[in-house]
């Protein structure tokens, strides 16, 4: 490797689409949407998600301290941020910790309001 050189890893981490996620959603696939944003984002705009998927919020800052949970849930977790980059990090922890399924939301909720629901304010 040359020294600045910038190496791209590849992560092992499954991802999907908002598209993709949306047909999973409208199928009735049980689901746990799990938003990583901070507070102030949150308040600004999340994904609406019918009664039968789980919608959790647990900021990356604090995803440590609700580890517990998500490792008990069982379901296929999709994780979210604004745009992918910090749930896929989050992704990456949970797999480390021997959470399974656990999904990046491709292009984060930026995305998600750009290609699914433009009722979704951008930011």
């Amino acid at each position: 490797m040359v020294p600045g050189q910038v190496v791209m890893i590849e992560s092992q981490i499954p991802s999907v689409t908002p598209t993709e996620l949306d047909a999973r959603i409208k199928s009735g696939e049980r689901l746990v949407l799990l938003d990583v944003r901070e507070d102030h984002e949150r308040e600004h705009c999340r994904i609406q998600a019918p009664a039968e998927v789980i919608d959790l919020h647990r900021a990356m800052s604090r995803i440590a301290d609700r580890f517990p949970e998500l490792a008990l849930l069982g379901q296929p977790i999709v994780i979210y941020c604004h745009h992918g980059v910090r749930s896929l990090a989050v992704a990456q922890w949970l797999a480390a910790q021997g959470v399974k399924q656990v999904i990046n939301l491709e292009g984060g909720i930026d995305r998600w309001s750009r290609q699914v629901d433009t009722g979704v304010p951008r930011y």
